[in-house]
């Protein structure tokens, strides 16, 4: 959205009161924090279970793979989609559209492709339904960089980072271990159904926000022009490019590592599978508290400097202890876990992208959020390419140095991601919590440095 058309003093006030935005969420927006975390435990329920499940129905296993396969296929494209869409719709109608595609693909899942174990019904509803947390979730959070003052932006994009995670894989699969004994795996995909409408309602129903009904593109801008841009902004901005680069290299280490890792953790170290899958789980948890964490700190230290140090630099050093540390070791599960925890700490390094990316062109934010969802989405095929591609000519040690080398060239990509007013997206960032509303003069509605 241009920020001709939305003062950030509407938002939040010269200062702070309200004890939400004394933690950096903006008021709002709060419901909609909680809406997403609910929607993410409905999503992430059937993360630990639902291949085996499919498994157990006769289906075989290529056959599985090619539903996961689609489905995060389908996913990827509605992440780009979230950003060019928001600025054509408004974000608000996005996460409408993202609800209602999950509710009724997974009814239909439900109702017709599972009762059946029809697998052309399996994989077209399923695969379908990967269309709609990325539209939802994505959605809400081009409206939280659409309305939050820069001074405060690391911090929101951080709180979101940490109901995202939260949800999706680690409440939802905890819900799913208690229920899915109790009630059943089937039964427990209805419980998700109810948690996705829930968190959804109560996103949608209780923030009031204005901004998020709109079109985030100048007005003006033809819809086929506004779709298109979330392309050729990658070029047309070339920071925006690098920032969609740096974005996918942030997680490629980490699918690339469920491809290899589990293997090497259990035949190699001689950890037991139980000790390696508690060791996924405390790489995650740390994860999400760290996602916060950075938030606050990019918006104190500044958004590039925390991506350089604390997620390209941070994690080249711990993609190298996950390996050489219980390689030289042995199975000792407590730096084994150490290791762990620091990799996934490491890995939310790189959460201030998501405050960086829509200040680097203000005026086209659901683009730049397009971008930088682009670059998640190609972080998925990339990191299993890289394993793939390297594993066997050069081992693990090989693929580690790999992911570190790209973590470090990552972090000296982010010395182009200077914002358009000149500043370095350093330390002045938090100069300001509130930031002028730009001249009506202003022949490009940019915000004014």
């Amino acid at each position: 959205m241009s920020s001709t058309q939305h003062d950030p003093r509407s938002v939040t006030g010269s200062a702070p009161r309200h004890w939400t935005e004394r933690i950096g969420i903006p008021r709002p927006l709060a419901w909609g924090f909680i809406g997403v975390l609910i929607f993410m435990i409905g999503d992430g329920i059937e993360a630990g279970y639902l291949s085996p499940y499919l498994l157990d129905q006769g289906i075989p296993a290529q056959r599985v793979a090619l539903v996961f396969s689609v489905y995060g296929a389908t996913a990827s494209i509605a992440a780009w989609f979230s950003g060019a869409l928001s600025d054509l719709w408004g974000p608000r109608r996005v996460m409408w559209t993202g609800l209602s595609v999950w509710v009724v693909c997974h009814i239909l899942f439900l109702t017709l492709a599972l009762t059946t174990v029809d697998y052309r019904l399996i994989l077209l509803t399923y695969g379908l339904r990967g269309f709609g947390y990325p539209l939802f979730a994505f959605g809400f959070l081009v409206w939280v960089t659409a309305v939050t003052p820069r001074g405060r932006l690391g911090t929101a994009v951080g709180w979101f980072w940490f109901a995202f995670t939260g949800g999706l894989p680690t409440l939802g699969s905890l819900v799913a271990s208690g229920l899915v004994p109790w009630i059943g795996a089937y039964s427990t995909l209805w419980v998700a159904l109810g948690l996705i409408a829930v968190g959804g309602l109560i996103a949608l129903v209780l923030v009031r926000e204005p901004t998020g009904a709109r079109r985030l593109a100048p007005e003006g801008e033809r819809p086929i022009i506004t779709l298109l841009g979330s392309l050729t902004i990658l070029w047309r901005r070339p920071r925006i490019g690098v920032g969609s680069a740096v974005r996918a290299i942030n997680t490629a280490s980490q699918f690339g590592f469920l491809v290899f890792l589990p293997v090497f953790f259990t035949e190699t170290v001689g950890l037991s599978l139980e000790q390696w899958l508690r060791l996924l789980t405390v790489m995650f948890a740390t994860n999400i508290g760290f996602n916060l964490l950075f938030g606050v700190v990019g918006d104190r230290l500044g958004w590039r400097r925390t991506v350089a140090w604390c997620g390209g630099v941070g994690s080249a050093v711990s993609v190298l202890a996950l390996y050489y540390v219980p390689a030289a070791a042995g199975p000792q599960y407590a730096l084994a876990l150490l290791v762990a925890a620091f990799y996934g700490a490491t890995l939310a390094g790189y959460v201030p992208l998501s405050a960086l990316m829509p200040s680097l062109a203000p005026e086209h934010k659901g683009q730049a959020m397009a971008a930088l969802n682009l670059g998640a989405g190609v972080s998925v095929v990339a990191g299993p390419a890289v394993v793939a591609v390297f594993l066997g000519p050069l081992g693990v040690v090989g693929v580690m140095w790999i992911f570190a080398l790209l973590h470090l060239a990552s972090a000296l990509m982010t010395a182009f991601l200077r914002l358009p007013d000149g500043r370095s997206a350093d330390g002045a960032v938090h100069q300001r919590t509130v930031e002028p509303r730009p001249s009506p003069s202003s022949p490009t509605g940019k915000e004014q440095g």
